[in-house]
């Protein structure tokens, strides 16, 4: 396990939404750059950055023209380099998104591919040998280029899946084993492209889709051997650098990733605790104390037994990229309590931009390159009470902001009971108290709400509910930090009050 990923507390920033440094409407790496002093002082000691290569943008730049170009949007190769610098000067490591598993219809290796004449590229993506053949179970693109077939895709149209090679072979005529050199080759070129960005400095990767990269792989053996060829080189030459799978599986402990998202699954615990609520069901968040919080912990705490021996950790996340803000759920009380939670479960917390000042999700904002309901989750950060609030001084934005009137942060940095101050705060207590950097969890089993877990030697005790709740760990409490209101003690009984959360030692 490396040992910096121990106390590391992520901030994801999606590069177009952050900070307009060059009046184009465009969140920029300068702006990044702009904005390091504000996250180092959030507490922040890692930024996972959302992709920021040479990019056709049809799905929000997870179409990669260019693996190792910087697209013109963010700035230049310099830019980045000067992004490294002075994150480095603060304590801050990079972590860059890897899309693995495809290119952008625009990729010169996938145009060369498509070329009707045979070429040291034409096996480096997957296609048929029909171009009236559109195989059932696949994603085939047709008619589009003069080779004979179709090519598959990952997801959009515009995304042709590189060739790692399949598992089970069931049309030999174009499948090819995850074996085969042309697949070899493929995976030594997403080497070359892990090698270039950490030689520039950055920290690791987080690796969109990687369970997807061999295809016809149901119980994902040759994926995980994949990952255990690129981990291992990994290992060898740069020791200190991670990869964070999008997988939100046990299976990425195997594959060898350093920390796993706990990702909005169905029914999965990161689902059932905040976001059942999508599915029309009950989360443990829900303020009228019907959530099953009991079947959170028997659920997570089995996930977190599975993986805790090996060197993958949990990814922790209060949203993402691809996801709903929580907005639409609960309010900034609910969400201070949500997303302490969150900082303080064993693994690795993910913060994702603007929700530190409770930016609103935009359900039915227009679509914007691919985003669809994606897009409401975008929106331009708000930094202060300025033109467009001190995101960009252009009259045409990126993305309209979100109709929040509260949420910038100069407001949320004035105000003590923000939730920036609150996530500020527990940060800080983590990052003073050894016990929560140790990948520890206990629950404690409890009757009714609050429900109370036990990392290390602290209790940390949580009251979603509207009423105030009364509970007794047979002991004297020492109460060390609090959200929204502190215990009351009286007549020999603790109660905590509504939507509060409590962290105490016993005495």
């Amino acid at each position: 396990m490396k040992e910096w990923l121990k106390n590391a507390v992520f901030y994801e920033i999606y590069p177009s939404s952050f900070n307009d440094s060059n009046k184009d409407g465009y969140g920029d790496l300068i702006g990044i750059i702009k904005k390091l002093d504000y996250l180092e002082n959030l507490g922040i000691n890692a930024i996972w950055l959302n992709p920021i290569f040479d990019s056709a943008f049809m799905d929000g730049g997870y179409d990669v023209r260019d693996f190792f170009k910087v697209s013109k949007r963010f700035g230049s190769m310099e830019d980045f380099e000067l992004l490294i610098s002075e994150s480095k000067k603060r304590n801050i490591n990079i972590v860059l998104d890897l899309v693995a598993g495809h290119t952008s219809e625009k990729n010169p290796l996938f145009i060369k591919s498509a070329s009707p004449k045979k070429n040291k590229y034409s096996q480096m993506f997957i296609w048929n040998d029909n171009p009236w053949e559109l195989t059932e179970g696949y994603k085939f693109i047709s008619g589009r280029y003069n080779r004979m077939g179709c090519y598959l895709v990952n997801f959009f149209s515009t995304q042709p899946a590189l060739n790692y090679g399949f598992n089970e072979i069931t049309h030999p005529s174009w499948q090819l084993s995850y074996t085969h050199p042309a697949c070899l080759q493929t995976r030594e070129y997403l080497k070359n492209v892990i090698r270039f960005w950490l030689d520039k400095g950055v920290m690791g990767f987080r690796v969109d889709m990687a369970d997807s990269l061999v295809k016809n792989d149901p119980a994902k053996e040759a994926t995980i051997l994949l990952w255990n060829d690129i981990t291992s080189f990994m290992c060898k030459e740069y020791p200190e650098a991670i990869l964070i799978s999008e997988w939100s599986s046990v299976l990425a402990s195997k594959a060898g990733f350093d920390c796993d998202f706990l990702l909005d699954h169905h029914n999965n615990p990161y689902n059932q605790l905040v976001r059942a609520e999508e599915a029309s069901k009950i989360s443990v968040f829900n303020i009228n104390g019907k959530g099953d919080y009991k079947k959170f912990f028997n659920d997570y705490i089995s996930w977190y037994n599975q993986i805790k021996d090996t060197s993958c950790l949990i990814g922790n996340i209060t949203c993402n990229h691809d996801t709903p803000r929580l907005s639409p759920f609960y309010n900034n009380e609910q969400l201070k309590i949500i997303y302490t939670m969150i900082i303080t479960l064993p693994g690795v917390p993910f913060i994702y931009y603007g929700d530190e000042i409770g930016i609103k999700y935009e359900k039915d904002m227009i679509s914007k390159e691919c985003g669809y309901y994606r897009t409401g989750t975008r929106t331009p950060m708000k930094w202060d009470n300025s033109f467009n609030y001190g995101f960009s001084e252009s009259k045409k934005i990126f993305l309209p902001q979100d109709s929040g009137v509260y949420s910038n942060v100069l407001t949320a940095t004035n105000d003590e009971n923000s939730i920036l101050n609150a996530i500020k705060k527990i940060i800080k207590f983590k990052k003073e108290n050894e016990d929560f950097n140790k990948n520890l969890i206990e629950y404690i089993d409890t009757p009714d709400f609050p429900f109370i877990y036990k990392v290390g030697s602290f209790y940390i005790i949580v009251n979603p509910t509207n009423e105030k709740k009364e509970f007794d760990l047979g002991y004297l409490l020492d109460e060390l930090f609090s959200v929204n209101n502190r215990l009351e003690y009286a007549n020999n009984k603790y109660y905590i009050a509504s939507v509060s959360l409590s962290i105490v030692k016993i005495k």
